[in-house]
C-alpha cells in the first residue's frame, strides 16, 4: 500500500473522533475563538458535492465541519490533511479551488486548514497565486507539518491532548523500518497511552489508532500481545478491543488452513460477541478494512467509505465473512451495493 493509503483512514477517524483536541493541539489560536459548547457538526455530503465538482486529483484525508464562534457567527473549517512524501504542486491549488467553491455555494466564511504528514522537511505550501496583466488572485491558508513535532518529542510524552498520542504514533510508523525497533515503541506507546488517566472509551480509540499504523511482522506481533497482555494485568486495565479482532484473525487464519467455512464463521462470531458487542462498531469496520488489506493490498477509497458507512452489527458480522471468501474487490464492491451500502 502506499503512505497515503496506509494513514488516510486511521487520520479521518481520529478527526472525528476528537476534533475539538485536534484543534486545540494544531491551532490553539482558532480553537480559542470557537463556541465548543454549541457543538459543531461535520458536513460530509457538502464537500462531496465540491470535490465531484472540482476533479483536481485524488482526495485526501478532508474534513469539512461547521462551528459556532464565540462571537455567535457561523463559521465552516476546511481541513485538508495531506499525507504524502513527495512534492506535489497541487495542493496548495486544490486548497483554494476547495475553498473559493464552498464559499461560492453556500456564501459562508470558509478557513482551510493544512496538516503536512509527509517526510519531506523542505516541503511546505501555504500559499496560491496567480496573476497577469495586473489581475491577481492570492491565497494563504494556516499549515503545520507533523514531522517539526519530533523535536518536541519530550513534551508530546506528557501532553494529555489525545492528538499527541496521534501524532507520536505516525512519526514513528513513518520513521522506523526495523521491526524490533517498530514493536518496542508501539509498545512503549502503549503503556504512555495506559498512564495518562484517559477513560475507556479514549483508551480503545487511541490504541486503534496506534495499531492501525504501527504494523508489525507476524512473529513481532505474537510478541507485542504477550506484553500488552503483561501490561494489562499490570495496570489491571483489559481494555484493548484489538486484542478481540486478533481473536477474529486467529479463527479467519484456522478455518481457512482446514478449509471448513464454519472455522471461519465460529472465528469471526466469536470476535463479535466478545469484542463489539458494546457498540464496537469501528473496530468491525476496521477489521472488515484490514481483511481487505492483507488479501488485496488495501482497497479503493470508495470501498472504505461504503464501509465506514455501515451502522449495523449484523451487516458488519456478513461482511467480515465476505471479505475472506471473495474473489476480487470488484467483487466485494457488487457485495457491498446489493446490501444497499451506498
Amino acid at each position: 500500500m502506499s503512505e497515503a493509503s496506509d494513514y488516510d483512514s486511521p487520520w479521518k477517524e481520529a478527526l472525528e473522533t476528537y476534533f475539538e483536541a485536534f484543534t486545540a493541539f494544531f491551532f490553539p489560536r482558532i480553537h480559542s475563538e470557537i463556541k465548543w459548547s454549541s457543538g459543531y457538526e461535520f458536513l460530509d455530503k457538502e464537500l462531496e458535492k465540491v470535490v465531484r465538482d472540482a476533479e483536481i486529483g485524488r482526495r485526501y484525508a478532508d474534513k469539512l465541519v461547521k462551528v459556532l464562534l464565540i462571537d455567535g457567527r457561523e463559521a465552516w473549517v476546511l481541513i485538508h490533511i495531506e499525507i504524502q512524501g513527495y512534492y506535489d504542486v497541487s495542493f496548495a491549488r486544490r486548497m483554494y479551488v476547495y475553498n473559493y467553491r464552498i464559499f461560492d455555494r453556500y456564501d459562508v466564511d470558509v478557513v482551510s486548514l493544512g496538516v503536512l504528514c509527509d517526510s519531506n522537511s523542505r516541503y511546505r505550501p501555504n500559499r496560491y497565486e496567480r496573476k497577469r496583466w495586473g489581475c491577481e488572485v492570492s491565497f494563504s491558508f494556516p499549515v503545520v507539518k507533523v514531522m517539526d513535532y519530533e523535536k518536541e518529542w519530550s513534551g508530546l510524552e506528557l501532553d494529555p491532548n489525545p492528538f499527541a498520542i496521534v501524532v507520536m504514533a505516525h512519526l514513528k510508523a513513518q520513521q522506523i523500518k526495523d521491526g524490533q525497533e517498530l514493536e518496542r515503541w508501539k509498545i512503549r506507546l502503549v503503556r504512555t497511552l495506559y498512564g495518562r488517566g484517559y477513560d475507556r472509551r479514549d483508551i480503545l480509540e487511541l490504541f486503534r489508532f496506534i495499531d492501525w499504523l504501527m504494523v508489525l511482522p507476524e512473529e513481532l506481533e505474537a510478541l507485542f500481545w504477550d506484553e500488552l497482555s503483561e501490561l494489562e494485568k499490570e495496570t489491571k486495565m483489559p481494555y484493548v478491543t484489538s486484542i478481540e479482532r486478533r481473536a477474529i484473525k486467529r479463527g479467519i487464519e484456522q478455518g481457512i488452513e482446514q478449509g471448513i467455512e464454519q472455522g471461519i464463521e465460529q472465528g469471526i462470531e466469536q470476535g463479535i460477541e466478545r469484542g463489539i458487542v458494546m457498540g464496537e462498531l469501528r473496530s468491525a469496520r476496521a477489521m472488515v478494512l484490514d481483511i481487505l488489506a492483507s488479501r488485496f493490498g488495501g482497497a479503493p477509497e470508495d470501498i472504505i467509505e461504503m464501509v465506514q458507512g455501515i451502522e449495523s452489527l449484523a451487516a458488519l458480522r456478513s461482511l467480515l465473512l465476505q471479505a475472506v471468501k471473495t474473489e476480487s474487490l470488484s467483487t466485494f464492491r457488487n457485495d457491498l451495493h446489493q446490501a444497499g451500502c451506498e
